[in-house]
């Protein structure tokens, strides 16, 4: 089954009354108070806008990178305040290539939540001339349990030793890992020993991934194939989780490191490595 669905197949769930909670996760890191406004302007009739900062992570010192876990009865809360109930499927979006709607997918995953990603987000919506609304969506508090999250996350300790037995994926853009330049975190480079593929390779210009063969091909290249043991990191653990969902799409499972680069970089003491090599 798809981590995917279409804006046709989702529109057939809606009208038919299936339990499904749709989630709006509209958010960019040059923006990120940006979302809920974007969302007011025209959101997929019934959704919810989700807060990453205040929802899908929670706040913490600057060693503990930048988007740290939120704590299970955090996200429980959230997912109640959302509407969610035992049962439901969840299809998140954005309008950034599903990189913000995949940290959602990410953490209900982990939290026994059947959870999708609408491939196109909300443009892809608007392209297929499906309805928007301007609300702002406050439903009937739900009553779901979660499982407990995180066993799909990696300590800053374990990322470090994570190249020793297993691919380590840097996704930032390849000058941000060669060190080049770094717009936001103290220090510029990479964990040493991680490999570089921007997350971003994995689509086409709608924000779709691009065909199964194609994307394992991509990842075989950097010495990920089925069965090798693989984690992703990025800035702060958003784009990372995105990675993760194309890996598990293609039938390979990997860990995220939430603290990414973010924590990485602001952790004294930790190890820096620049240039196009694994270092």
């Amino acid at each position: 089954m798809s981590d995917f669905v279409s804006a046709a197949e989702l529109n057939d769930l809606l009208t038919q009354g299936a339990p499904v909670r749709v989630l709006d996760v509209r958010w960019r890191l040059d923006r990120p108070e940006a979302g809920h406004g974007d969302y007011l302007t025209g959101h997929i009739p019934g959704a919810v806008f989700v807060s990453l900062d205040g929802e899908l992570s929670t706040h913490g010192d600057p060693s503990e990178g930048r988007h740290p876990l939120p704590s299970t009865e955090k996200l429980q809360a959230a997912a109640r305040r959302w509407g969610l109930r035992d049962g439901d499927t969840v299809v998140a979006y954005d309008d950034s290539k599903g990189i913000s709607a995949a940290r959602a997918w990410w953490l209900l995953r982990q939290a026994g939540v059947d959870v999708r990603v609408l491939a196109g987000g909300i443009r892809g919506w608007q392209a297929a001339g499906l309805e928007v609304a301007t609300d702002d969506v406050s439903p009937e508090p739900g009553d779901i349990v979660l499982e407990e999250i995180g066993r799909d996350a990696l300590s800053i300790d374990e990322a470090a030793a994570f190249p020793e037995s297993g691919v380590l994926l840097d996704v930032r853009a390849p000058e941000r890992y060669r060190g080049e330049t770094e717009p936001l975190d103290p220090v510029a480079g990479h964990i040493p020993g991680a490999r570089n593929l921007p997350t971003l390779l994995h689509l086409d210009p709608e924000g779709r991934i691009l065909d199964p063969e194609t994307v394992r091909k991509t990842f075989a290249d950097v010495g990920v194939t089925p069965g090798t043991p693989v984690a992703a990191y990025c800035g702060s653990g958003v784009t990372a989780a995105h990675t993760a969902l194309i890996l598990h799409e293609v039938g390979i499972e990997a860990k995220v490191f939430p603290g990414s680069w973010s924590q990485w970089s602001n952790s004294p003491g930790r190890p820096v490595a620049t240039g196009d090599q694994p270092g």
